[in-house]
Formats: C-alpha cells, structure tokens, sequence
C-alpha cells in the first residue's frame, strides 16, 4: 500500500476526492481507480465500526476483522493507481472554475473535479455508566451484524424511545430470553404488553443506573433501585448521527430520520445514486443511509462511483467539444489574419527525402497552406491533404488550381484528435504537426504509422525546441526527439527499417528579420510487411 504526500499550495488536482476511508470510500474509489481516474482517499481514521471484532454478512468475508478488510481495501486502491492519504478534512469549496478546494486539519489542501463524501455517522449512545466502555463488545446495536454471536444467550433491551418493543420482538428471532428494559422509553400500549407476552419477552420498569462487570465480562443490568439482573448483551438504540461537516461547509443540510414517531438520527438527502443537491457532489454509505452495514456501504460507494465516473464522462466530452472548436476557430483565425501565412515553398526536409521515391499515394497531415500537397502532386503523386482550418484548406484549394494539379489532390478537413482519413499510402508526411491546444501527438502519429502500405515510407519532422531569439517562454512545453517519436509509434520488431533519425540545426529569420537558428528532428522509417 502507497500513501500521498500533499503540496500546502493545494495545485495536486484529482478528478475525485474520496473523503472517508471505510467500506464506501474504498469501494468507490476502487470503481473509480479502475475507471482510470485519479483518485485520492482521505481518510481521518475513525471508522464507526472500530470497536467491532469481525464483519459478518459480507459474502466472501465473513468474520473478517474490520482493520483486516479496510487493509486489504486499501491495497486494491493502491494497485490500481489510487492514492490514500491519512488526515482530517475540515472544509470544502467550489472554485469559481467548477473544482472544490478540500481542506485539511493541518492546512495543506487539494483539488477535485468532483467530491465522494463517505464519512459515515457518530453513535451517540444513552448515558448510563459502563455502558460506552462495553460498545462494540456485549453493548450491541443490530441483530444481523452480531445476533448470531449471541443466540440463546440472555439479551437486555435497553428501551429509550418507542423504537424498543420493536427490537424485542427482532431479537427474540436469536434468543428466547431477551427482557425489555423499559428504562425511558414510553409506557407500553395494551398491544404492545399482549405482543411481549406472547412471544415470551420479560418486561422490567424502572431505570438502568448501570451495567454490571465482572472480570472485564458483562454479568448484570444494575437498576436504580439497587436490583441486579443477569445479562450477557445489551442492545441499544444508539441515536445515530451523520458526520457532515465538510458537507455543511458546502451548503447542504442533515434531515432528520425517523422511525416509529421518533428521531432515531440525521443523514444527508442524495438520489438513488448518491448525488446531493450540490452539483459535483457524492454521498455513499452512513453519512446518506444509517441502516447501511458494510456489505450496503460498499455497494452504495460502487453505485456512486458509477454515477461520478459517467458524471466526469459527460463533462470531458463537453470540454473535448469545446477544444475541438476552439482549436479550428484559432487555425482559421491564424490563417484569416492575412492573404499567405507561409512562404508558398515546400518543405526543405519533405524535397530531400522523397526525390527519390516513386510516386503513389500520399498524405499529407496538416498541410496549411498546401504547398508540400502541391509540390507532391507536381511530380504525379496522388494526394490526401488534411488540416483542421478550413480556411487554409480553401487557401490550398486555390494554390493547387493556379498550379493546375487540383485534380490530384484531395482536400479533407479533420481535428487528428477526433478523425483520420480513410485508406493506406505510400508516403505519409508529418510536417511540424504541432499546435498551441492540447492535441494527441503521439496517438495521431501512430494512426499515421499504421496507415502506412508495405513498403511505404513514414517521414515526421518536427520542431527540436524554441528558436534562438525565445528563451522557453512555455517551460512546461515539452518537445520530442525523434527518438521519443520512433518510440511512441510502438514499431514492432521486423516490422520497420529506420532510414533517418537526426536532430538538425537551420537558419531561420527572427521576427525583426535577422538570422536566428532553430533547431528541427526528422524521423522517416520504412515499414517492410
């Protein structure tokens, strides 16, 4: 297992934060992790069912100790990428840009896409002495995570609201002796008292002061009135209360819970799959459902990690969309500024290396202004020429008309990220296939590869770095050597001959028009079967 180290600038950026680290958190994030997200669990390490000494009903592991199942959670969050950080989160908030900030106790924070909040609830048990020593051990809650551990064994209800005639008559499912302990809850309606008889259930009035302990084992229910009755488990109606801080620090609210007329404690509202009213927000387990036990909390975090993971689907393909748009309208935007961009002539690299070569099909990816189109097409090759802005492509168009080779080339407008011609070629060029968005370079260069025909050539050239006169006015750009190229084409072994594989140094004019130098890489490869 791997843990996370956090910057106290708060740039680490997630597409999911996981705040809670127990059965819904780990599962969420494991869904989300497989999903190939980023994923960060931040867990405070206060699970509700610490005191507990195994899981049951959890198929496949039951009577796993609880420390037992969230190690091996944590290790199958780890292996698929995921990150775990130990730590108390205080607060969250959306950013103007749409991520939340999340806060931590020691004041170092990071960034979400969207928020799984898992943080479970707070048992808050009734005051009487002994009793929260013993939670977790004899002093129990549900029937179904521990009954069986307790069958036939002499079981006291501690009755504190009107919910207690209801968990008699449930417990007596695992022990003909249960007593009801009347304690505080309300007097019993003839119904009731005629129900407890008739299942056999013992009614004791009065207070419970204390639990009896003997030799660290629970022996007695000690009443006020000096009685000590004989007990081996006491069942609870702890008032269960959802820990929400970091969602009230987002605007939303607990609601009260209610059973038989009575409060029995809070949970944040969510749809069916967890989605809060707060937009990019997730609650799974306790903290949205108390009756969940481990097995539900761990379904409830898979169902909201499928409901984020399609949430995040929906909001990449809308920025995909966007930079999509936003990349053709600056090419065109480029090209539109003045009548000729480019110098008309073909590329220096382009003419050398494919003189020789017998003309066939070729494509040309990104060909701007058309003039390596033109030039290929003026020694009988037939060309596809692609490229995002359609205004250079008229440009082309028209260049190619003048030069009256129109008919052999064929004009086609596509975003590489998002389409590629059809067919194989016996040239493919890639000519400073670079560009100011985000564009998938080395994806768009290894569908270039594979539409290479047998004995066809690859050529890619490609800028080395800045030119002389910009000293990396973009640090974080990062240029390729035409080693780093050939790598990311993926070539399989006897698949391809590398021809060429050299970086360069040229002259090239500053924008004030004095020599400057620039330093270009050129890859070509044959592909031989």
């Amino acid at each position: 297992m791997t843990t996370t180290d956090i910057p106290r600038n708060g740039d680490k950026r997630f597409d999911v934060v996981v705040v809670g680290g127990g059965a819904a958190g780990l599962s969420g994030a494991l869904a989300l992790a497989r999903a190939r997200r980023s994923v960060l669990v931040i867990d405070a390490g206060q699970p509700r069912n610490a005191p507990a000494s195994h899981v049951h009903n959890y198929l496949g592991r039951e009577g796993t100790p609880p420390s037992e199942l969230l190690g091996i959670g944590r290790e199958e969050v780890t292996g698929y990428g995921g990150e775990i950080l130990s730590g108390a989160v205080v607060a969250a908030e959306r950013l103007e840009e749409g991520d939340f900030r999340v806060t931590l106790a020691d004041g170092s924070s990071v960034l979400a896409r969207r928020l799984l909040v898992t943080t479970g609830l707070v048992d808050e048990l009734p005051e009487v002495q002994g009793l929260a020593e013993r939670w977790g051990r004899e002093v129990l809650h549900c029937p179904y995570c521990h009954g069986w551990e307790v069958r036939g064994e002499r079981i006291s209800i501690l009755g504190t609201g009107p919910i207690a005639v209801h968990q008699a008559l449930l417990w007596r499912q695992w022990s003909d002796r249960v007593t009801l302990f009347q304690h505080t809850a309300p007097d019993l309606t003839a119904e009731q008292a005629e129900q407890l008889a008739a299942r056999d259930i013992t009614v004791v009035r009065g207070k419970v002061s204390a639990l009896a302990v003997t030799d660290d084992r629970l022996t007695g229910m000690a009443m006020a009135d000096g009685r000590v009755i004989p007990s081996d488990a006491v069942i609870v109606g702890a008032r269960a209360t959802a820990r929400a801080g970091v969602l009230e620090s987002l605007g939303l609210e607990t609601v009260e819970q209610e059973m038989f007329g009575h409060a029995v404690g809070t949970y944040v509202p969510a749809d069916p799959a967890g989605a809060t009213e707060v937009p990019g927000v997730w609650v799974a387990g306790n903290v949205a459902t108390l009756t969940d036990v481990v097995i539900t909390a761990a379904a409830a975090g898979l169902r909201a990690a499928g409901a984020i993971n399609g949430d995040l689907v929906a909001e990449d393909t809308r920025l995909a969309v966007a930079a999509r748009r936003a990349q053709q309208e600056f090419w065109d935007s480029h090209y539109g500024e003045r009548p000729q961009v480019w110098s008309g002539n073909p590329n220096a690299i382009l003419v050398r290396e494919t003189t020789d070569l017998k003309p066939g099909t070729a494509l040309d990816l990104g060909c701007g202004e058309g003039a390596d189109a033109i030039w290929l097409a003026g020694r009988s090759w037939r060309v596809t020429a692609v490229d995002i802005s359609g205004v250079a492509l008229e440009r082309a168009a028209g260049h190619a008309e003048q030069a009256g080779v129109a008919e052999l080339i064929d004009w086609q407008r596509h975003d590489l990220g998002m389409s590629f011609p059809e067919g194989v070629f016996d040239l493919v060029s890639a000519s400073f296939l670079h560009s100011y968005g985000d564009m998938p370079r080395e994806r768009i260069l290894r569908t270039a590869a594979s539409a290479v025909a047998p004995g066809g050539v690859l050529l890619v050239t490609g800028h080395a770095g800045w030119p002389s006169w910009q000293q990396d006015p973009h640090p974080d750009v990062h240029f390729h050597t035409p080693q780093e190229v050939l790598r990311a084409i993926e070539p399989a072994d006897g698949e391809w001959e590398v021809l060429l594989c050299e970086e360069h140094e040229r002259i090239q004019n500053t924008p004030d028009g004095t020599p400057g130098t620039r330093t270009d890489n050129v890859l070509k490869i044959r592909r031989l079967r």
